[in-house]
């Protein structure tokens, strides 16, 4: 079957998920798909037979997340090859004597090009290397399919052209606004991908026929297209997620995409062999169609002008570019709701000269009130600038960006994007930690959201006017590592840094050495100790900070107001030190004593 060649006169019906007959079978989903292919072949060889007879006339390998960094989860990293030459031969053995194609799925890795630098994964040696068992097992075509960013597409086609000219369906899973998760529009990514040799371009995933057929919509008909849409949206049921949508209406809906362009048409999430015969008949008896008008266009870039009727805040980058000295404070929420305290400190910190209150996000996985109301009250009830910890322990992708729409609703700019602490280390031990994402990989997304689109690629309207920031920690016995990881995140989109505590006089010196390169403004964190014992603690129970032996000395055995007055002499050097190299200085408050912070602030305003 030369499926390119049938596709330019007739209309092809795909197959449906292998996951969801499997789960419908009784496999646990916590299992290994791709490894039923070794264990198991039998099992996998029935559902290619299943959509064969539905009346799939192109089936797809059981292999989506047969790359060794999806394997290494299930510790199959080593058996790539293995698994792939088995699936491809599984779905050759169903397709034998039939007029039916076989297609090698490759999904996405699963991590960004970030996390793989980090981890020193080559990505296109991943796809290639499993694309190689693919071809080796038989199969007549590769399916790229689920495909969220253009650049691992990209990638991926690539390496599949190093290794053969076997022909490539390249499909996205995209939102029906038409945009990929970079903001790239899908006609945009699939005219570059044309150029470079993808016979099929295509949807699949995320959207139900509905939605489906409203991406199509914005897709001219200028290439062979494919749509494999799930079915509907699911509901999720003692640990199983269930669809509902009627083979009838995935058939109506079927030949809709046809109108718009459609030729292969199959199925993704929560189909099976049902839907796949519904779309078989329902299309049995039509043309495919080669021209059509493009109803509806891909959405606008989003207009800052709507950004400024949110009235937001003046930016600490511009008073540092107009040769302001900024002073930012930090002032942890309360654990209470004894609220009084906090309110006092902050109003006094800025009478001194802070330009900014930092509110950190429950730090240490310890329980605080949300900093996101507190910065709203600094700011409605005192015109207090608020400057926001945002950490990416506490919420998964969709809670960080609807924080982040809310912070841009109440007029706030200022954030500072981190991993965050463990939760097991903090008062809640039994508390789950999140990490959708790292830091660099949430600077991305406030920098998406600046160009108006969230992480999915959907336009939110009006950009936000984020002024990103992020951590840097110079006390790191490799410095080398932690400053590549700050290039990392500049080049994410981060436009100004903040330090862990500093209390080494050279280090400042060789921080601005190290990093001067990068052009952005670094913050120097300035924590004045009280006491010989909080030194003592700080060096040794808080991650990230290092007290030198020579101040841990000077510190020894000063308690009470000799330990302050020792404190904040030490602590005013390294004011003096930072504000010599650096337009800006960050003072961090220990424990709500504010008065303290309030005497630098007002000794760093003096200089």
């Amino acid at each position: 079957m030369d499926l390119a060649d049938e596709l330019q006169s007739r209309l092809v019906c795909g197959d449906g998920a292998v996951g969801t007959l499997l789960l419908e079978a009784g496999v646990p989903l916590d299992r290994c798909f791709e490894e039923l292919c070794l264990s198991e072949p039998e099992r996998i060889r029935s559902v290619h037979e299943q959509y064969v007879a539905a009346g799939a006339r192109i089936i797809e390998t059981n292999t989506f997340g047969g790359n060794a960094v999806r394997l290494e989860r299930f510790g199959f990293e080593h058996r790539v090859a293995e698994i792939n030459r088995a699936a491809a031969q599984l779905a050759r053995d169903a397709a034998t004597g039939k007029d039916v194609a076989v297609a090698g799925s490759v999904g996405p890795l699963g991590i960004t090009a970030d996390e793989a630098a980090a981890r020193g994964i080559d990505r296109e040696q991943c796809f290639r290397e499993q694309i190689l068992g693919l071809l080796e097992g038989g199969v007549e075509w590769i399916f790229f399919e689920t495909f969220m960013d253009f650049e691992e597409m990209a990638l991926a086609l690539r390496a599949k052209t190093e290794l053969g000219d076997v022909p490539t369906i390249c499909s996205f899973a995209c939102s029906p606004e038409g945009r990929l998760s970079t903001g790239m529009p899908i006609v945009e990514a699939f005219a570059k991908l044309h150029e470079n040799g993808a016979k099929i371009l295509g949807v699949n995933c995320m959207n139900g026929p509905h939605g489906t057929v409203q991406l199509l919509e914005r897709v001219p008909a200028d290439y062979l297209l494919a749509a494999y849409p799930n079915a509907g949206y699911p509901k999720y049921h003692e640990g199983r997620f269930l669809y509902h949508t009627a083979p009838e209406y995935f058939a109506q809906s079927a030949r809709e995409m046809v109108a718009q362009g459609a030729r292969l048409i199959g199925g993704c999430c929560g189909t099976n062999p049902t839907h796949i015969k519904a779309i078989a008949a329902a299309i049995g008896d039509l043309q495919p169609i080669r021209s059509k008008t493009v109803r509806v266009a891909v959405e606008p870039l989003p207009s800052r002008n709507r950004t400024r009727e949110l009235g937001v805040e003046e930016s600490l980058l511009d008073r540092i570019a107009g040769k302001r000295r900024v002073i930012i404070c930090e002032l942890d929420p309360p654990k209470t709701l004894a609220l009084e305290k906090f309110f006092a400190g902050a109003q006094a910190l800025v009478k001194a000269g802070c330009d900014a209150i930092t509110l950190a996000d429950n730090s240490l996985a310890i329980l605080r009130i949300s900093n996101l109301a507190m910065g709203a009250m600094l700011k409605e009830r005192y015109g207090i600038t608020p400057l926001l910890h945002l950490s990416c322990r506490d919420r998964n992708v969709l809670g960080l960006q609807s924080e982040l729409l809310g912070m841009a609703a109440l007029g706030m700019r200022h954030v500072l994007p981190l991993t965050g602490d463990p939760s097991r280390v903090g008062d809640h031990p039994g508390a789950a930690s999140v990490y959708d994402v790292n830091s660099v990989e949430l600077i991305s997304i406030i920098k998406r959201l600046n160009e108006g689109f969230s992480q999915a690629g959907k336009s939110i309207k009006a950009a936000t006017a984020f002024v990103i920031g992020c951590t840097f920690n110079p006390n790191a016995r490799n410095l080398d590592s932690q400053v590549n990881r700050l290039e990392r995140k500049v080049a994410a989109g981060a436009q100004y840094a903040m330090t862990q505590p500093v209390f080494d006089l050279h280090l400042i010196e060789e921080t601005k050495k190290r990093t001067q390169h990068l052009n952005i403004p670094i913050f120097v964190g300035v924590w004045p100790l009280m006491s010989g014992r909080q030194a003592e603690f700080l060096h040794n129970e808080v991650p990230g900070i290092i007290v030198p032996d020579a101040v841990r000395a000077e510190m020894a055995n000063a308690e009470g107001a000799e330990g302050r007055a020792r404190g904040v002499r030490l602590a005013k050097k390294i004011v003096a030190a930072t504000l010599a190299q650096y337009d800006g200085v960050y003072l961090i408050t220990p424990f709500l004593r504010y008065d303290t912070t309030v005497e630098l602030a007002e000794f760093a305003r003096s200089l």
